[in-house]
């Protein structure tokens, strides 16, 4: 969740209006309680109704940051129905990249796999030439949407065993095809890959895969060590959990 500081910075042009510096206030009362508790139903629900649901005309990115908290507690349904206040809107780079990021993943979460590829066609040259613009971990999280796209697919694939093991090998090559590069000893997108392997070959249904994958992730969060957040760790540890049950 992005900081007081990081959001009064973006705002830093209106932020000594009275109903900004009111905005803030209540924000940094949100930001704590993520501070404290991490991703929760209830800062859920009270950043959706303060900057969405009791809200004339919400910013689009507080109603894709609604979107993505939902997205952290396994509310796929909430996530989705967030994202789609956002289809008829016109977004444009940064922000239209995150919106189909976003989309991707939670269409293909909800093993909605047709709409998934549906989506992926459509906007799948956007993404990708967007995707050379952006940081290394935000190019990270489009091979993250693709392989869960994949993984969507070969799930609900009803052919013959062999070819539905090669679907999920194929998610799982996607995932890795980035090639992605560790940025320090604390690196948060490489753990959300590793996960993201988990929850892959959980879906295949391959124990031994799903025993490998779950050791990858756990090895690294032993790495990684100390966190942010008191919190961060027991997440993590349950987002592992999770992953190995087909929770992502």
């Amino acid at each position: 969740m992005q900081s007081t500081q990081e959001r009064r910075k973006a705002k830093l042009a209106i932020a000594f209006l009275p109903s900004v510096s009111a905005e803030l206030k209540k924000y940094d009362e949100l930001y704590q309680l993520y501070c404290q508790k991490g991703y929760t139903k209830q800062l859920c629900e009270e950043y959706a109704d303060t900057f969405v649901n009791d809200v004339k005309k919400p910013a689009n990115d507080d109603i894709l940051q609604t979107a993505r908290l939902y997205d952290m507690i396994h509310d796929n349904n909430n996530a989705e129905f967030y994202l789609d206040m956002l289809s008829d809107r016109k977004l444009g780079g940064d922000e239209k990249y995150d919106y189909c990021i976003q989309m991707l993943k939670t269409k293909s979460k909800l093993n909605h796999w047709r709409d998934a590829e549906d989506f992926r066609t459509e906007n799948i040259n956007f993404m990708q030439n967007h995707a050379e613009k952006v940081s290394p971990q935000k190019k990270a999280d489009l091979y993250i949407a693709l392989a869960l796209a994949d993984c969507a697919a070969a799930y609900s694939y009803d052919g013959d065993s062999d070819t539905k093991l090669k679907k999920f090998n194929m998610a799982f090559s996607m995932l890795m095809k980035n090639n992605y590069k560790p940025h320090g000893a604390h690196d948060m997108k490489l753990l959300e890959i590793l996960i993201t392997g988990v929850y892959i070959c959980a879906c295949s249904e391959d124990v031994s895969e799903i025993e490998n994958a779950v050791r990858n992730a756990e090895s690294y969060l032993k790495i990684i060590g100390n966190f942010e957040f008191d919190w961060c760790k027991d997440y993590y540890k349950k987002r592992i959990s999770d992953a190995s049950v087909k929770i992502l």
